[in-house]
């Protein structure tokens, strides 16, 4: 009896466990329905919930740690999915969704080859599953994308690796990796607004991101705020010592920066030489910083505008205007020095590009200026054509004009061809034009300022050279040409 006794104390003590483990199975199972039934409603914070209270009542259902991993999913928090997903093929390796799921989220994440092992398991216990068959082409596609991308990053084709980390994206939202190579891409591109936006989106997620802490870096050094870089590229090296990407952009922005202060020190000081050569060193370090260099290359054509190199000037602001054809500093110094070199019409261009751009009035002047002297050198070049400065004297004028005169008159030419009388001859009324202009002071204005002299009722095709000759050597008798020999003449004055 004491025997039976203390076995239905045993009993007595068995049956309300067993009852309690039928009792967790009902109420778990409640929990999922509910679970499920926000789910259905799109309450996935809810769900959630849920489903997490039939994992605590039965934390070996394989079956709850899916539904939350698919939960998890839909928030978007994939590597905690993964857990669950993971967890719930652990319990039970037949369970489909569950590799699925799980392949999902490596997919997700980024780690196409981890997915396919899952999608392939899913095909061993379903051979006909046609959601795991487009996922195993999908990560199979992913994994193409990333061989391409890595291939044509290396050729320095950016264009195209943003566009297969595009496509990859779309079956990978949530792979940082893909992410950042996309965005240090569109840095690389010029594209920094982009860029910028994709690294700090991760930032928000993970501020301890060493990659988009040196892509926000990349991104302010291309756009020559090196300062600002520095402090971006010297953060990701505290996260990651190894980052050879962040150690090498640091050196060099801290490289550019040194040479460039350098550079403009010596330019201030007066020492060109030094300046120049400080710059073009500078230019040397990186040939990816576009704006950084497109602002060395317009002070170097600074310098050289300063030693008289106008030709050379002219060169170093077109490859500033090349690398950054926003660069209005670098248009205002080449039109100058095509201004100094007389061609006219680039100034007026350049000048042009300059008032459309930024429509003040000193860029109104200077394009003014550049048209007038188009205009101007569109016409007979008096100053030139007597051999004389612009700001030549009334005695050099009348001395030049004697000088070329006698110079292109018709008799002395007289025994020359046809072909050289007919040149000379045009010479000698060019010099007569050129003489009757400078030597008139009201003339003189109206074509320094650019004004049309026929507008003073001068048409200068119909006066006689030579009647400007004879009133200059005193009128008629008072010079002539006379042969003393087969090509030889000798000056007579009455």
């Amino acid at each position: 009896m004491a025997a039976a006794a203390e076995c239905d104390v045993v009993m007595a003590a068995t049956e309300p466990e067993l009852l309690d483990d039928e009792e967790a199975k009902r109420e778990a199972e409640s929990f999922k329905e509910q679970g499920n039934a926000y789910y259905a409603k799109k309450d996935y914070n809810e769900a959630y919930n849920y489903y997490t209270k039939a994992i605590d009542m039965c934390p070996k259902n394989a079956s709850y740690y899916g539904n939350r991993a698919a939960t998890l999913m839909m928030l978007g928090k994939f590597r905690e999915a993964l857990g669950d997903a993971q967890q719930s093929v652990r319990l039970d390796d037949s369970f489909v969704r569950g590799h699925l799921r799980e392949g999902k989220c490596h997919l997700s994440l980024g780690n196409a080859m981890a997915a396919c092992r899952s999608f392939q398991r899913a095909l061993e216990l379903d051979h006909k599953n046609a959601q795991a068959q487009q996922e195993f082409k999908n990560a199979n596609a992913v994994l193409e994308y990333e061989k391409i991308a890595e291939t044509d990053f290396e050729k320095r084709d950016f264009r195209k690796v943003v566009f297969c980390m595009d496509r990859a994206l779309e079956y990978a939202p949530a792979c940082h990796r893909f992410k950042i190579l996309k965005a240090e891409c569109l840095a690389m591109l010029g594209r920094y607004p982009e860029a910028q936006s994709v690294a700090s989106d991760i930032l928000r997620m993970d501020s301890t991101n060493a990659d988009a802490l040196y892509v926000r870096g990349l991104c302010l050094y291309y756009e020559d705020c090196i300062e600002k870089a520095v402090q971006f590229f010297v953060q990701a090296l505290r996260m990651a010592p190894d980052h050879e990407k962040a150690c090498v952009a640091c050196r060099n922005a801290k490289a550019l920066k040194a040479k460039k202060e350098d550079g403009n020190k010596a330019f201030k000081e007066g020492n060109y030489k030094l300046a120049y050569e400080l710059y073009t060193e500078a230019l040397g370090i990186d040939p990816n910083n576009i704006k950084t260099n497109a602002k060395l290359y317009c002070n170097r054509g600074t310098v050289n505008s300063k030693l008289r190199k106008l030709d050379d000037a002219i060169e170093d602001c077109t490859n500033a205007v090349k690398l950054d054809d926003t660069y209005i500093k670098a248009y205002l110094r080449r039109a100058q020095c095509y201004m100094d070199t007389e061609q006219y019409e680039e100034a007026v261009r350049d000048y042009e590009k300059v008032y459309q751009t930024e429509k003040t009035k000193e860029h109104k002047q200077l394009l003014k200026n550049a048209q007038l002297e188009l205009k101007k050198s569109k016409r007979k070049d008096y100053y030139k054509i007597l051999g004389v400065d612009k700001n030549a004297s009334e005695d050099e004028i009348k001395k030049a004009y004697w000088k070329r005169a006698l110079m292109h008159h018709p008799d002395r030419h007289s025994g020359a061809s046809a072909e050289v009388q007919k040149e000379e001859e045009k010479k000698f009324k060019e010099v007569g034009e050129a003489f009757t202009i400078l030597s008139d002071p009201k003339k003189k204005t109206r074509y320094d300022s650019g004004q049309d002299l026929d507008e003073e009722g001068m048409n200068m095709g119909d006066f006689d050279a030579n009647n400007i000759f004879k009133a200059f050597f005193g009128g008629p008798g008072g010079f002539s040409f006379e042969a003393s020999g087969p090509g030889n003449f000798f000056f007579q004055f009455g």
